[in-house]
């Protein structure tokens, strides 16, 4: 069984599990050895034999668009769920390629360091951070300072004891993490890269590993989080991402506050201290 289908098998299985039988419209009697929906129960609500949904959950077939789609409605997929189902569902992957170093490009770049008051990074596959300005930098953590090859931004929120401090509400972001990095996962499942660093993180750390285990999916695109900063104080920003035109898999992702909020006075004293700090650089090359 490859990969992908291997991870659609266990999807699906996560997924039946959180569906009981009155969720889904079926009567709860007698003893159940699992939780959730068994297979037949799947099969007849999506009105495909019992046979042909096991032999979907363990990668023996593939299946049709439309019992696709009966299946997701089966298993009450939201939309991200149910376009991960479609992904793992496709065609076979193409025999791995070498795939390219991503770079940003020059005016992506310009745009970031003409950001002074807003932080903000790009991110690639993996959720690696490509490039960053002197305020993300001074909201999150100097990512000049750590090897490229840890310069993931899930394996520093799970690693990096300062990352994860920044975030009071760590539970409900190291799962939307997990999440989007899983959503990650459904566009390159023979990343050896990506399968390194989900190895790493399900060793190292409890919740990684429980929320892994658990296959929910979320794409980035907007929300607020609360930070806690040692400088700064706490400050609740918004955050959007845009898409690279020249590359979808690049993206770059923004904070931003409330104006005359006291959170934009914190990005306004973050700003001034960056400021502060590009001035005392020009001061030392000047003098040399």
């Amino acid at each position: 069984m490859s990969g992908r289908h291997s991870e659609l098998g266990e999807f699906l299985k996560v997924r039946r599990a959180e569906i009981g039988p009155r969720e889904a419209g079926l009567p709860d009697v007698g003893t159940r050895r699992v939780p959730g929906l068994r297979r037949e129960e799947v099969a007849l609500l999506a009105a495909i034999s019992t046979d042909y949904y096991t032999r979907i959950e363990q990668g023996r077939i593939r299946a049709s668009e439309p019992v696709l789609e009966a299946i997701a409605r089966v298993l009450q997929l939201d939309e991200d769920h149910r376009g991960y189902l479609f992904e793992l569902a496709g065609k076979d992957p193409a025999p791995p390629r070498r795939r390219t170093a991503q770079r940003v490009q020059p005016q992506l770049r310009r745009l970031l360091d003409d950001l002074t008051t807003t932080p903000a990074v790009v991110l690639g596959r993996r959720m690696d951070v490509l490039e960053w300005n002197r305020m993300a930098a001074a909201l999150i953590i100097d990512f000049g300072g750590i090897p490229v090859r840890h310069r993931n931004f899930v394996r520093l929120a799970f690693l990096e004891p300062s990352v994860r401090a920044l975030y009071p509400q760590w539970d409900d972001v190291g799962h939307m993490c997990v999440a989007q990095l899983r959503r990650e996962a459904a566009h390159a499942p023979e990343d050896p890269r990506l399968a390194e660093l989900v190895g790493e993180l399900s060793v190292r750390d409890e919740d990684f590993r429980r929320w892994w285990g658990t296959h929910h999916v979320a794409t980035r695109s907007v929300g607020t989080k609360l930070y806690r900063h040692p400088d700064a104080g706490d400050l609740t920003l918004d955050w959007d991402t845009l898409t690279c035109t020249t590359d979808p898999e690049q993206q770059l992702v923004v904070w931003t506050a409330e104006p005359g909020s006291r959170s934009e006075e914190g990005l306004r004293f973050l700003a001034s201290w960056t400021a502060a700090d590009r001035d005392r650089v020009g001061e030392t090359t000047s003098g040399q």
